[in-house]
């Protein structure tokens, strides 16, 4: 290995802003393990699948305050977005 090289996904030599630019499946799946996964014991696969699926859907993508929702759950976010447009198609 080259002393400039690291390892597929090694971000030396790169500036230290690229370091935060993560893919969106990465940072999902990062909140998924330390808020559910490490948390939990399941005694098989086929519950774990459905226990993290449930998960998902049930908090992640419905209660879960989101930073790029302006720290609102995305039920909160699309209530108050769809908000206003209603108020204009009333009137």
């Amino acid at each position: 290995m080259d002393a400039g090289r690291g390892r597929a996904g090694d971000l030396r030599g790169r500036p230290p802003a690229a370091a935060l630019r993560k893919p969106p499946a990465f940072r999902v799946n990062s909140v998924l393990k330390v808020e559910y996964v490490h948390r939990h014991t399941f005694r098989t696969r086929t519950e774990a699948r459905i226990k993290i699926a449930t998960w998902i859907t049930d908090f992640y993508n419905a209660r879960r305050l989101h930073s790029v929702c302006g720290f609102k759950s995305p039920i909160d976010y699309e209530r108050d977005y769809r908000a206003p447009l209603a108020e204009g198609l009333a009137a």
